[in-house]
Order: structure tokens, then sequence, then C-alpha cells
């Protein structure tokens, strides 16, 4: 994300969709991310702030969207529980974060070069 000289800052935000619902975004992306760290849904869910029962929604309508399995649920029980991504949950978020930083690039470079001017000289708006 750039800056000029008078504290103007450029954001920008992407997400998926398939007939109007979302698919996947950055908070599933963090969700799908929280879930390969911890092995957990549970603690995922509670590290990106949201409830179990809404993070398996989440999980259950990307899927379904998706056409893919992306977590692998193995059932608590006397050993405890826990969950994996697949390796298409893996390849889908490699994916995803490749277009978000192309996309960032992207929209740095717009920003310079209209908000800054393409030597770093200031335009004013």
């Amino acid at each position: 994300m750039q800056k000029s000289h008078n504290g103007l800052e450029i954001r920008s935000k992407i997400w998926i969709e398939t007939d109007g619902e979302p698919v996947f975004g950055r908070g599933r992306r963090f969700l799908l991310e929280a879930i390969d760290s911890h092995g957990s849904i549970n603690q995922a869910a509670k590290e990106v702030g949201i409830s179990y029962r809404k993070a398996l929604g989440h999980i259950q309508a990307m899927e379904k969207r998706l056409g893919i399995s992306l977590v692998v649920r193995q059932a608590g029980g006397k050993n405890g529980g826990g969950a994996t991504l697949t390796s298409d949950a893996r390849m889908f978020l490699e994916k995803f974060e490749a277009m978000e930083k192309g996309l960032r690039e992207f929209v740095d470079a717009q920003f310079r070069e209209l908000f800054t001017g393409q030597e770093g000289e200031n335009t004013h708006v």
C-alpha cells in the first residue's frame, strides 16, 4: 500500500462470488490459514473471532460453491479430533494469494502514477 505526502492511502479488497453469494475472500482465507496452523476448526474460529458453528458453515459453503473438499475433519474422542487442509485447499490458497499480490501491485502502481506522479512528484487532487 502506498502513501503520498498528504497521507492518502490506497486499499483494495478482492473476493470471489458465485451467483451473488460469497465464496472466498480475506476472512475465509484467514480461517483456512488458522485451521492449517492450529489443526483445529475450533481454535481457528477463536483466532479469527467467529463461532465454531459459523466457521463450519463457511467451510461447508466454500466447499459446496467451489466443488472441492478444503478441510478434512476428524471427530474428537479419546485422542481428540482435528482438521487439516486438503491439497486442493493449499493450491487454492496459493492461487488466491498470488491474485491478491498481483492486484496490490497493480493498484499501488496506479496510485503512484495517478496521485503522486510517475517520478514520485506530488500531483494535487
